[in-house]
């Protein structure tokens, strides 16, 4: 296999990744594409349909969307893949958590997830961000907050509350760099839903058809910062 560069000079050919997905509703898209151009091996297991794998030969982990709460008892999977981070985490292998994802990461480093003041759905610009971070426009879709975890760094802000932290290797989202437009589309076809919360969703297809281009390219560089476990 070709060695392949990323965007900080380290390869990242070799390495064999375990991504975690909850449904078909939330794909790695953008995530898989990245990891695909830098000839990086991964595994994606939909945790909703079976039992987590063993972590066994896997040199990092992704986790992504979901529409359950990382608070949830119910269903069982949601407790276990936060252990499994906890243990991914004691292993070193480096976690990327996104909305979802970044919310059962803060769980399993000692963080808390609460609901936030109110839901924030489309794209928002970033504040208090460490230079390495895109300021965005970013795409959020979620209706709980996460914390930035006891000794973790913040690494952007956004109206909500925390968006981006890193605790070592891994680094936490409450946004979706790794949506494309057909994902968005499926999303928000809940055209009731997003009326009661004040959102259009003719006007979110045509502000992320003007987006894309420019959050695909703040995508690759916010996935090689995770790579590198790099900040300003």
């Amino acid at each position: 296999m070709a060695t392949s560069e990323g965007r900080y000079g380290v390869a990242v050919s070799g390495r064999r990744g375990l991504i975690l997905s909850h449904g078909d509703e939330a794909p790695a898209a953008l995530l898989e594409e990245w990891l695909t151009e830098h000839d990086c091996e991964y595994e994606v297991h939909d945790v909703t349909g079976g039992p987590l794998p063993a972590l066994d030969g896997f040199t990092f982990v992704a986790s992504l969307g979901s529409v359950q709460s990382a608070t949830s008892t119910d269903p069982p999977w949601v407790a276990a893949e936060i252990e499994l981070l906890r243990e991914a985490v004691a292993a070193e292998l480096p976690v990327l958590g996104v909305c979802f994802g970044g919310q059962a990461l803060s769980i399993a480093l000692g963080g808390r997830v609460a609901p936030a003041s109110k839901p924030q759905i489309g794209w928002f610009e970033l504040s208090e961000r460490v230079d390495a971070v895109p300021p965005g426009p970013w795409f959020h879709w979620h209706y709980e907050q996460l914390s930035v975890p006891p000794g973790g760094e913040p690494l952007a802000h956004s109206e909500a509350g925390p968006a981006a932290f890193r605790h070592g290797r891994h680094i936490g989202l409450q946004f979706h760099p790794e949506v494309t437009l057909e994902v968005i589309a499926s999303w928000s076809r809940s055209e009731e839903e997003l009326a009661k919360l004040g959102v259009s969703a003719d006007e979110l297809r045509a502000q992320s058809e003007v987006l894309a281009p420019l959050a695909r390219r703040h995508a690759w560089e916010l996935f090689g910062l995770w790579w590198e476990g790099l900040t300003a």
